[in-house]
């Protein structure tokens, strides 16, 4: 584990990443426990309103999204600066993110059905990052055997066929089916290859003149919303807490 670690996160400079993606996920669910709490009335924890005024926590996430980021442009990829600045960069990247619907909306939707796209957007963050760390790039590892260069070429090769079928299936309007296919093969593939969603670019440029492929669409779309919301809320409202109704 240790040589693997070596080898491919440390030596291609990918520790960084890393600790900046770890920072990001713990402080995500570190501070959806927080605001559970304080919305409960429960713990030591409360809102921060200095003169009246509510500070969100999106606020200090842009500070040290600030000081992360510049840092990591001085310090390079190695060393403790790099370190130091992924986790501070990782860590207001959480909490910005977490906030992500207030900043779209310019409102307090942190509690809403609005509410709900901050979830979605994280979870897509930490796959997408978690793509990146996991790929086997080919370049950035000294002395690679030709055997490790072959794998490491065929991981890169299915990855990237993979990605862009996942395009395909957020071209049809499915961008969570998309988001998995990314991570995990030939679940993008279902996406890609059934009906596109009404009112996806696929459908708007596809199915104009296809009145029975619209219909069908339609149809589908609804059999799914009905079938699959409801799990998609609980699965939401289990890790972020319940929107007010």
């Amino acid at each position: 584990m240790e040589h693997w670690l070596d080898r491919n996160i440390v030596e291609p400079g990918k520790l960084p990443l890393l600790l900046a993606l770890a920072a990001f996920v713990l402080t995500f669910l570190v501070t959806r426990v927080i605001t559970r709490l304080i919305r409960a009335g429960k713990g030591p924890f409360r809102n921060i309103r200095p003169g009246g005024l509510h500070v969100h926590h999106v606020v200090p996430g842009v500070v040290l999204m600030v000081i992360g980021g510049f840092g990591a442009v001085a310090a390079g990829r190695h060393g403790l600066g790099a370190v130091v600045s992924a986790v501070l960069f990782g860590t207001g990247a959480g909490l910005v993110l977490d906030e992500f619907a207030l900043v779209l909306h310019l409102d307090d939707v942190y509690w809403t059905e609005q509410g709900r796209k901050s979830v979605e957007l994280v979870v897509l963050t930490a796959a997408l990052v978690g793509l990146v760390l996991a790929g086997f790039s080919p370049f950035g590892v000294n002395e690679l055997t030709p055997d490790e260069l072959q794998s490491r070429s065929i991981v890169v090769t299915n990855t990237l066929i993979n990605f862009l079928v996942a395009l395909f299936a957020l071209a049809k309007g499915k961008p969570r089916i998309a988001l998995i296919g990314a991570v995990v093969p030939l679940v993008a593939l279902i996406g890609a290859v059934r009906l596109a969603r009404p009112g996806s670019p696929w459908a708007r440029r596809f199915y104009r003149h296809r009145p029975r492929a619209r219909r069908r669409a339609r149809v589908r779309a609804y059999r799914h919303d009905a079938r699959w919301a409801a799990v998609r809320n609980r699965l939401h409202d289990l890790v972020a807490g319940a929107p007010d109704r």
